[in-house]
């Protein structure tokens, strides 16, 4: 077995045959797959011969640690166990930009693991970025108004764009998701129609646990109006109207964030992604409040499975 590593991404191979139990595998060298991504904030194990969504499932099982159930997703994606998904479903051409999974809601995972059963024909690399560095080179001003007051996430659930609100909080009993809403600071309403809207205050700079190390941690630019496709913006604008759009980020009073502030910070990602195509057989563990992740557009089939563990609130 060899490691290599390249700036913020270490390479674990498992062997120049894989091993005839890849779970087997991880579970004797979970320790220095955690190490690795404790020291390098993710690392890409290859070569596990990892040919079905059993032997996929399993792996994840075998590295997330506790599973989250997820609550407050945004996008659709099947459910194949306990902390166990299948990749956002989102349109092949359109990006999704960098974020830190979940850090909108009242839990989020500290790791992510993905495991590949199908490596697209073009493109659709899960791309990381280092939040500690992307805080580094945002402008100081801009750090400090955010890390003082936070931002606001804004949804307006819709079954016809993301997620009907019964799919994002598991239950179709309104109790039940006021009272979630009341323990994880979320301000709720309910329209004539019986249509959720929502709006709450999150941190957008998170002191690592492990390090002590300041990380940018939020979604203010991928949830943003302005990081949308212009025809899809345009679209849905049209559609629900500059309020009713699904989801939208803002300062933590309300303000609107002009172009020009979300684009420098998807810039500042961009300066600092790192990407490694997929392979099948691929799985890559995640520290998700130190990495940031992404998915870009592709062309033909693409399976990526998700293993979201060891919640923590933000």
């Amino acid at each position: 077995m060899t490691s290599s590593t390249t700036p913020s991404l270490a390479r674990i191979d498992a062997g120049p045959t894989p091993p005839a139990d890849a779970a087997a595998w991880l579970t004797d060298e979970r320790d220095r797959i955690r190490a690795a991504v404790a020291e390098h904030g993710a690392v890409l194990v290859r070569g596990l011969g990892l040919e079905s969504r059993a032997a996929a499932v399993e792996a994840l099982r075998r590295v997330i640690g506790e599973p989250l159930a997820e609550r407050e997703g945004f996008a659709p994606r099947d459910r194949y166990g306990e902390g166990v998904h299948s990749s956002s479903h989102w349109p092949a051409d359109q990006p999704m930009c960098m974020h830190h999974e979940l850090s909108y809601a009242g839990r989020a995972p500290a790791l992510l693991a993905f495991a590949c059963l199908t490596a697209p024909a073009e493109g659709g690399v899960t791309a990381l970025a280092d939040a500690r560095a992307v805080l580094r080179d945002l402008p100081a001003p801009l750090v400090e108004t955010f890390r003082r007051d936070g931002w606001l996430l804004t949804r307006h659930y819709n079954p016809l764009v993301g997620l009907a609100w019964q799919d994002a909080f598991g239950t179709d009993d309104r109790k039940a998701v006021e009272e979630y809403a009341l323990t994880h600071d979320i301000e709720l309403s309910w329209d004539a129609e019986g249509a959720l809207h929502t709006r709450q205050r999150r941190p957008a700079v998170l002191t690592h646990p492990g390090t002590g190390e300041d990380c940018w941690f939020n979604q203010i630019a991928f949830l943003n109006e302005w990081t949308m496709a212009p025809e899809v913006r345009e679209f849905l604008t049209l559609e629900f109207g500059p309020e009713g759009l699904p989801f939208n980020t803002f300062h933590a009073d309300g303000t609107p964030l002009d172009r020009a502030t979300v684009d420098l910070i998807n810039d500042v990602y961009e300066k600092h992604t790192v990407r490694e195509p997929w392979r099948r057989g691929d799985l890559m563990v995640v520290d998700n409040i130190r990495m940031a992740h992404s998915r870009e557009p592709y062309r033909g089939e693409r399976e990526i499975l998700v293993g979201l563990g060891e919640p923590f609130r933000p």
